[in-house]
């Protein structure tokens, strides 16, 4: 697995070693023992892979994710993309594969979409729509999945009412994500037999055909302030806005489903944690969504691309170099975080990295995801106070998402 001379090498690693890059390890969760012993022996280590030649650096340490997320000079989300995987065509123009001055540009354009005024102001139909979520799923007598009928919905109907999608549509998004993401993963990779870059290309057309839409009939939306957005004489192009909304409908989907789901299989799995959250939701939902955020970690990893030759805590890291770092792992650094296995939903402080290092990938819509999260919990642990696990979860085949495909319960 390793095969660096300036490294641990394969006799000395642990029991709890395992492949990375392998979706299927993750099928039980992610290796929490193998990034306990990578911390403390081995915090910047050479991982040599089949899946993606000749192999990664893997840097699990809180501090070392910051410094590698805001030197971006040194460590490149363009040269190669953000992801293992090689990049298609066109993604180059999304936001998470750029380095300044092109992210930079990006950025500012499609944050006006974002403000803190416009994240108020959806408060109430995010309420609204929670609300009803929660009213369908107390219709259930029996067992049924967590994930599709709670977890999922709100954020398809946000993300569709900030892009103006007609709610007929909105699963449309579930099953493209699905694809893109899932690919790995026998149920969502198979889906129609369809692949992550036919799914890609179906949502590229369907976003062409929102911003065609806006500009024959302008509405009071984030697509129309998009594609009229002219800041310092810059607007998006067509395919820049196609590439966001599928950054948009992944990003905002996936991420924010799994960490409902995640956190909700937390509590479960902490019952005196659930009782504590339950008996004061006003004192404790804040820390409990940023908990919840630290301890499940739905984006475990992103790649740079060292730009060239540098060196880690005593590493040398060549030019060309993929270098990956890993929240989950950091989220857990003892360094940083006192008990960090324990889940505590009254943790302060609690400055987890679950939405990037602090640099200039930090996630555009954190405040949003994190009100989705609150309002759902709120809504769900007031009306279904008795909510349990009825059954196994199944996880996803992922090495990038620590997602949950389907968690069986029961409403009392």
């Amino acid at each position: 697995m390793n095969s660096s001379d300036s490294n641990t090498p394969d006799s000395n690693l642990p029991d709890s070693a395992v492949n990375l890059a392998d979706p299927k390890t993750y099928e039980v969760g992610p290796p929490i023992e193998f990034f306990n012993w990578l911390r403390s022996d081995a915090p910047v280590w050479w991982h040599d892979s089949d899946e993606y030649p000749p192999g990664f650096w893997v840097c699990t340490k809180y501090r070392d994710v910051i410094e590698i997320e805001r030197n971006t000079q040194v460590f490149s989300s363009a040269q190669g993309g953000a992801l293992l995987v090689d990049q298609g065509e066109g993604t180059e123009l999304m936001m998470l594969n750029q380095d300044a001055p092109q992210h930079t540009r990006l950025r500012n354009l499609v944050a006006r979409g974002f403000t803190p005024k416009v994240v108020r102001m959806l408060e109430p139909s995010i309420r609204e729509a929670a609300h009803w979520i929660v009213d369908r799923a107390l219709e259930n007598d029996g067992e049924y999945d967590f994930v599709p009928n709670l977890a999922a919905e709100l954020p398809l109907v946000v993300i569709s009412e900030l892009l103006g999608i007609p709610y007929e549509d909105r699963h449309k998004i579930f099953e493209w994500s699905n694809r893109m993401i899932g690919a790995d993963d026998p149920e969502y990779g198979a889906i129609g037999g369809e692949d992550a870059m036919s799914a890609s290309m179906e949502l590229y057309m369907y976003a062409q055909s929102l911003a065609d839409s806006r500009r024959e009939r302008p509405l009071d939306d984030i697509v129309t302030a998009l594609i009229t957005a002219d800041l310092d004489g810059e607007k998006l192009s067509d395919i820049e806005f196609n590439v966001f909304v599928l950054l948009l409908s992944v990003a905002g989907n996936e991420t924010t489903r799994n960490l409902i789901s995640g956190g909700m299989y937390a509590l479960m799995e902490h019952p005196d944690q659930l009782e504590r959250l339950k008996a004061d939701l006003p004192g404790l939902m804040e820390t409990a969504v940023d908990e919840m955020l630290r301890f499940v970690t739905p984006v475990m990893y992103f790649r740079r691309t060292a730009t060239e030759d540098t060196e880690l805590r005593g590493v040398q890291i060549k030019k060309g170099d993929m270098v990956t770092i890993w929240y989950g792992s950091a989220n857990r650094d003892e360094e940083i975080f006192a008990n960090p296995h324990v889940f505590d939903v009254g943790r302060t402080p609690n400055e987890h990295i679950a939405f990037g290092g602090r640099g200039p990938h930090y996630c555009l819509g954190a405040s949003l995801a994190k009100m989705e999260i609150r309002v759902m919990f709120e809504e769900i642990l007031t009306r279904i106070p008795n909510i349990r696990r009825s059954g196994e979860i199944v996880r996803l085949q992922s090495n990038l998402i620590n997602g949950v495909k389907h968690l069986p319960v029961r409403n009392s």
